[in-house]
């Protein structure tokens, strides 16, 4: 398999010096601690702006900051990279006090200023690292006044990805294509059932009888009248010679809570991303467990939590991707063991951007995109554990639809539609 080429543009070791006349924000106008009262807007021409937290610097010397735990990625593919060839980036710096949101639909935040970034990428970007920046930027321009200033880094590195797409959505059993520029080369197969009445197959032989804290959560929600639950959903990855490589099982079903029509984050449901172990190809192993839910409040979103899991069980229950994306416009679900201080950098030997899958919306077609750095794929075996986690986040889609909804037949059990669908 050959990656495609990507580069990542790093902003990282942000802090903030404000000037003896400049004081940080009060406790009207901000809501962090008086050791970061401040944030930053970072924004580059057909990207998403992103929010950093700006940790203040007292040193008066031009010294950089001791640490700082801020850091935001931007991601170019290689149309992008193309795209720009020859061309300078503008990175934007937007400085301000106060909340980050609005109060009463006012916001609260005031400029402190800007800085800009030039930023030019060559030919050699897609093999070699570079810095632009590293230093301190002024945020003002008037001589005769104390101004605020800025450190900030801004590199970048290669960061090559395998790439691959989903033919279909999840739910019929699509065959899964390896993307390389206009090439696209099937190196999967998948295979969706729903059998609701059978879950001791979605287990692994041996894996009960180790991990009592896992059956716990497992059978929360076995109390559920029949009709109002969906489980014994699982997917399983095959490579080109036909065997079973990954699979994601729904080992929690997903249930309404009490008077309601949606899974609730005290009970959400989960999958277990399972890879074969050893030769057997009855014996499995588990791999990473996802949970999923429907968010409450002012966006109604899908939640979700990724763990890993180690030879002696869970990794302490410390997540390695959680988070919220709309369940009308769908989202990213990522995971990115470069931020400083990661849970996975204890994890994981490497360093870097680990996976990224696209999930569209609920009604729309899906046929997730799925990125996997190089680091993290030493045969395909690996890359088809990222697959099998990419469907169950966009099958958790489905799962944590309103039970006031209908299905399509692909979700029935031999295709009899009952009052659950």
């Amino acid at each position: 398999m050959d990656p495609c080429p990507f580069v990542r543009l790093i902003v990282e070791s942000l802090a903030l010096k404000l000037p003896s006349a400049t004081k940080p924000a009060g406790p009207g106008l901000g809501v962090h601690p008086s050791t970061t009262p401040c944030f930053a807007k970072l924004r580059i021409k057909n990207f998403p702006s992103q929010t950093a937290l700006l940790p203040l610097c007292s040193t008066t010397d031009s010294s950089p900051p001791d640490s700082s735990a801020s850091s935001s990625s931007f991601h170019l593919d290689s149309a992008t990279l193309r795209r720009i060839s020859g061309k300078p980036i503008i990175l934007c710096v937007s400085v301000f006090t106060g909340r980050m949101g609005r109060t009463c639909g006012v916001a609260s935040r005031k400029l402190l200023g800007r800085v800009q970034v030039c930023i030019n990428l060559d030919n050699g970007a897609e093999s070699r690292g570079s810095v632009f920046q590293n230093g301190w930027m002024k945020l003002g321009t008037e001589p005769d006044k104390p101004v605020a200033r800025l450190h900030i880094r801004v590199r970048s590195e290669p960061d090559p990805r395998f790439v691959f797409q989903f033919g279909g959505e999840p739910e019929s059993s699509p065959v899964v294509f390896q993307i390389q520029e206009n090439i696209r080369q099937p190196v999967f197969s998948c295979k969706f059932s729903a059998d609701r009445n059978n879950r001791s197959r979605a287990l692994p032989t041996d894996f009960n009888a180790n991990n009592r804290g896992w059956m716990r959560r497992t059978l929360s929600g076995e109390r559920e009248k029949p009709g109002r639950e969906r489980k014994g959903w699982m997917i399983m990855i095959y490579d080109l010679s036909g065997s079973s490589v990954a699979a994601a099982s729904m080992i929690t079903p997903f249930v309404p809570s009490p008077g309601s029509d949606r899974v609730s984050r005290s009970n959400p449901g989960a999958w277990l991303i399972l890879r074969p172990n050893g030769f057997s190809v009855s014996s499995w192993k588990p791999w990473g467990r996802l949970e999923a839910w429907r968010e409450r409040g002012s966006i109604d979103g899908l939640g979700y939590k990724f763990e890993l899991v180690t030879d002696t069980g869970m990794t302490n229950g410390v997540p390695i991707a959680e988070g919220t994306m709309s369940t009308k416009k769908g989202g990213q679900f990522c995971i990115d063991n470069t931020i400083k201080d990661s849970a996975l950098s204890s994890m994981l030997p490497v360093r870097g951007f680990v996976m990224g899958s696209s999930v569209e919306g609920e009604g729309k077609v899906s046929k997730p995109m799925v990125q996997v750095g190089v680091q993290h794929v030493t045969c395909m075996a690996d890359a088809a554990l990222f697959i099998a986690l990419s469907a169950a986040i966009d099958l958790s889609m489905d799962a944590c639809r309103l039970f006031t909804n209908k299905f399509r037949k692909e979700f029935w059990h031999d295709h009899v539609q009952d009052s659950f669908s």
